[in-house]
């Protein structure tokens, strides 16, 4: 079973809404329909788990079967084609003004921190600078970059906003590799 976004959930992850603390909106934003609920398990040192079916019970992510999906993507048959069509709400299109069509891998991901660090920490606060390339540089599989990241994203919160900060969250869950 594959995880998605509801309604709630992209509305949750709008400019301007914030209900949720760092880590929920991380998950929400790692849900792409392609990861597995055992992808998660693993993240905020085994927390992610919890973390997971409490944005499943809150309504935020629900399980998409690989058939339901298949089935879904799937252009309807003639038959079904000759019916009426019902009217439908459809969810606002949201468009990124800054298109990633890269390579998704640690290596990306770790370059855009060392960027984003020296950006934004390098002149202001040299020893936070260098803790954050310290994590970095340690960093060697994919939980230990999100724990990495998700510290710079929390002190990047505290000094530029939250709009900021989830921007940049944005950006890392399309560098992570799937």
């Amino acid at each position: 079973m594959r995880l998605q976004k509801t309604d709630k959930a992209r509305m949750e992850l709008q400019p301007g809404v914030r209900t949720l603390g760092q880590r929920e909106r991380t998950l929400l934003l790692l849900a792409d329909g392609h990861k597995a609920s055992k992808d998660f398990s693993a993240l905020f040192n085994g927390e992610g788990e919890k973390l997971l079916l409490q944005l499943i019970s809150d309504g935020y992510l629900t399980h998409t079967s690989p058939a339901l999906r298949a089935a879904m993507d799937t252009p309807p048959s003639p038959q079904v084609a000759a019916t009426p069509p019902t009217p439908s709400v459809q969810a606002p299109v949201r468009v990124c003004v800054d298109q990633f069509e890269g390579k998704r891998s640690l290596a990306t991901t770790r370059m855009f921190l060392f960027d984003i660090c020296e950006r934004m920490f390098a002149r202001r606060s040299p020893s936070q600078a260098e803790f954050f390339r310290e994590a970095l540089r340690n960093a060697r599989d994919p939980e230990s970059m999100l724990c990495a990241a998700r510290e710079m994203i929390e002190e990047i919160e505290n000094v530029a906003g939250h709009e900021r900060a989830d921007s940049i969250s944005e950006r890392i869950a399309m560098l992570m590799p799937a």
